[in-house]
């Protein structure tokens, strides 16, 4: 490794042209991608030799004697050279305290998680990982930071409606002045030597304001449709259509829906689990329908409080319970992000609807929580009165 700052930036600023020239190939003979791949993992390997020796010197940095003595400009400078390696290094990577938060990360790293580097530090690197995939990237973590070895994997970043299959190098670092190792992670492409990028897996309409706004409109306009069905001279007496509003919901808004209603005559307070409408053949319809409402924080929440709940980005895959086998039931669906609003009637909440959308579509954003909040109340208006003992 170099011995000072003067061969590191030498020896980084010809890495950045090898990259270069890679991706260069790549673009021009896209035949020849599998050569090209091979290439690019060993200047990966060699990168992330580098980016060892950068954070081993940066997480020492309030050593100055130390630092004195292995270059010959002042600490702030050396430290100032650093910071500026790292943030401009073109690869990302990202720099994990021995429990996974983010220590540091560089400005592609930044832009790879689709968000400013202060805003990302501190936050949980798993979070940022595919739900399907967060409980192997956690092992991986704790495995590498307590035995050493490095780890690397195939992996699936997953952020507001993008998602990108990636492969990750895991690398412990072990700093004096700090009391647990820390955790270096390059972000790279998978081993197939393809870098399609962040890639929205919905239309890029998804985002225009306009057409949100229609279809949210759109999905107003039906369900008051199919509840003034259930109320008007052709239904009068005929018990609201929950099953309906479900699949109108599934098929225009989420993937998932849930609707859990307290009407035992026994028990009025206690709910059940009345629909769950899904993708159609789903597997995975038998469990969301067998959980116990009251077996996980949501809805026992919304229902014990009338307060509705929207979590753009799932940071806890546990919010629904999990399955037999202990697998989070969010986790089996490949949730993204998700909202649970009670059902108000005329008196009192009369149950909950909760809405799934997957990692690979857009979040829930607090102008659809406002939708559903109205979709909500209309239908636990629309519900039979509560039953009595």
């Amino acid at each position: 490794m170099p011995e000072n700052l003067a061969a590191l930036r030498r020896q980084i600023a010809e890495l950045s042209e090898r990259v270069a020239a890679l991706r260069s190939t790549h673009a021009m003979y896209p035949d020849d991608a599998a050569g090209t791949a091979e290439a690019a993992l060993a200047e990966l390997g060699y990168a992330e030799e580098l980016l060892g020796d950068c954070g081993r010197r940066l997480a020492a940095d309030n050593d100055a004697d130390a630092h004195r003595r292995s270059a010959g400009s002042s600490g702030d400078d050396e430290r100032s050279i650093l910071r500026a390696v790292f943030t401009q290094l073109s690869v990302p990577v990202v720099l994990l305290d021995h429990e996974g938060y983010i220590r540091r990360i560089n400005a592609i790293g930044a832009d790879r998680l689709g968000s400013a580097s202060g805003y990302l530090t501190g936050k949980p690197f798993a979070n940022f990982v595919d739900l399907r995939r967060r409980a192997a990237m956690r092992s991986w973590l704790a495995a590498v930071a307590r035995g050493g070895e490095a780890a690397s994997f195939e992996s699936r970043l997953a952020q507001r409606g993008w998602a990108e299959d990636v492969h990750l190098t895991l690398t412990r670092l072990d700093v004096p002045t700090e009391a647990a190792p820390l955790v270096l992670v390059v972000v790279s492409p998978p081993l197939d030597g393809e870098d399609p990028g962040p890639a929205p897996l919905e239309a890029e309409v998804e985002d225009q304001v306009v057409v949100l706004a229609a279809r949210r409109l759109d999905v107003l306009t039906r369900m008051t449709r199919l509840l003034l069905s259930s109320a008007g001279p052709g239904g009068a007496g005929r018990p609201l259509a929950l099953d309906d509003a479900g699949a109108l919901l599934a098929d225009s808004y989420a993937d998932w829906v849930v609707i859990d209603v307290c009407d035992s005559p026994d028990d009025p307070d206690a709910p059940r689990r009345a629909v769950v409408a899904g993708p159609p053949g789903d597997a995975q319809h038998g469990l969301v329908a067998a959980a116990d409402p009251l077996g996980s924080s949501l809805p026992r929440d919304v229902l014990a409080t009338g307060k509705s709940v929207l979590h753009q980005q799932i940071e806890d895959e546990g919010v629904l319970g999990s399955a037999d086998s202990g697998v989070p039931v969010l986790s089996v669906l490949g949730a993204g992000s998700l909202m649970c609003v009670p059902l108000r009637g005329s008196r009192g909440v009369r149950g909950a609807l909760t809405l799934i959308r997957r990692s690979n579509r857009g979040s829930f954003r607090l102008a659809d929580l406002g939708l559903i909040e109205e979709i909500g109340e209309h239908i636990g208006l629309a519900l039979p009165p509560r039953p009595t003992a």
